[in-house]
C-alpha cells in the first residue's frame, strides 16, 4: 500500500506507521529501512515507528506486566493447550492508537470530538476479505484499499516483484509461536545468532511468563514456542510429511484444532499484523487509555 500510494496508484497517505515489538528479525528492520529510503522519503511520506517496549525483555522481567504471547502448552495431564494472545493488542494496536491520537491533536486524557477521525488503511487482500472489519474506535475509520482494487495476495507479490521487492520478509516477532517450520529453519540456517536467541527464549519461558511466576501464579504445565511442544532446539522443524507429523502429534490440538500441513510448514501467512493477524480473530481491545471500544 505504501508503494501504491507513493506512485500515485492510490491517494497519497499522510503517514505510514510501523509498530515495533522490539524483537523483529533483522531482515525486517533492514527491509523497513529500505522502504523508507527508496519508497517513502522520495514521496515525502513519513514512516512513524511506534513501540510499547521490547516484548522479549518484558516477558522475562518479573517486575513488568506482560501481555501474553500465544504459547503452546503441555498441561500436567499431558493434554495440549495454548495461552491467550494479548501481544498483538499490547505491542501493535495500542501504540498505533496512541500515535493516531497524537496526530489528531487529542492525546489522553482529551476526548476526541465525534466528527474528528483518521482514515486508516489496513492491508487485507481479497484472499482474506472476511477479516475486513470496521475499527473498534470512532476516531479511526478503516479502509481496505487492496480489496477495493480487487488485489489478491498473488497480485501483491507480483507488484512487489516488479519493484525489486520480491524478498519482502514477514513482519512478526523473532520468536513468534505462529512461525511455520520453514521460518524456523530459515532462522536456524541463515542467522545462527538469532537462532541462539530464540532457543534461549524458548527455554526461559518453559514455566510461563516471569511476572506470573513472581506473583505466585505459576503456569500449571509447560510452555513452548513450537507446536510439537518440545524444546525448540529439538523440535521437528525439518520438512516432514503430513503422515510423519500425525505420527508425532498424538493428541488433537484442542487450542487450535487440527493442523493444516501447509500452515505447519509456512506458518501464519500474514504474520501478526494489526487487525489482520491470522493466528486467531483480531483482538478486541479497549481504547489504549480507557475509552471503550
Amino acid at each position: 500500500m505504501l508503494a501504491l500510494s507513493a506512485r500515485g496508484i492510490l491517494p497519497k497517505v499522510d503517514y505510514a506507521i510501523f509498530a515495533d515489538t522490539g524483537w523483529e528479525p533483522r531482515s525486517v528492520y533492514r527491509h523497513l529501512d529500505r522502504l523508507e529510503r527508496e519508497i517513502a522519503e522520495p514521496a515525502s511520506i513519513p514512516i512513524l515507528r511506534v513501540s510499547s517496549g521490547n516484548i522479549r525483555v518484558d516477558a522475562l522481567n518479573p517486575d513488568h506486566r506482560f501481555a501474553s504471547m500465544p504459547l503452546y502448552i503441555l498441561n500436567q495431564d499431558g493434554r495440549p493447550g495454548m495461552t491467550r494472545r494479548q501481544c498483538t493488542g499490547e505491542y501493535k494496536i495500542k501504540p498505533i492508537k496512541k500515535q493516531v491520537r497524537e496526530l489528531l491533536g487529542y492525546p489522553y486524557p482529551a476526548r476526541i470530538p465525534r466528527e474528528v477521525h483518521v482514515e486508516q488503511w489496513v492491508g487485507i487482500s481479497t484472499d482474506e476479505f472476511h477479516r475486513a472489519k470496521d475499527s473498534d474506535v470512532k476516531y479511526m475509520k478503516n479502509r481496505h484499499p487492496l480489496i477495493d482494487l480487487g488485489w489478491s495476495r498473488s497480485d501483491c507479490i507480483r507488484y512487489l516483484t516488479s519493484l525489486g521487492l520480491a524478498d519482502t520478509p514477514k513482519s512478526s516477532c523473532l520468536g513468534c509461536p505462529f512461525h511455520g517450520n520453514a521460518q524456523w529453519r530459515n532462522i536456524r540456517d541463515e542467522s545462527p545468532e538469532e537462532w541462539s536467541d530464540v532457543v534461549d527464549f524458548d527455554a526461559r519461558i518453559r514455566q510461563g511468563n516471569a511476572r506470573a511466576n513472581a506473583s505466585g501464579n505459576p503456569l500449571l504445565g509447560q510452555a513452548y514456542l513450537h507446536r510439537s511442544r518440545v524444546p525448540l532446539s529439538e523440535a521437528p522443524i525439518d520438512h516432514v510429511t503430513a503422515a510423519e507429523w500425525a505420527a508425532r502429534q498424538q493428541e488433537v490440538d484442542e487450542a487450535t484444532g487440527p493442523v493444516d500441513p501447509e500452515e505447519l510448514e509456512q506458518g501464519v501467512a500474514d504474520g501478526c499484523s494489526p487487525w489482520s493477524c491470522r493466528g486467531s480473530e483480531p483482538e478486541q481491545l479497549r481504547d489504549d487509555f480507557g475509552l471503550a471500544s
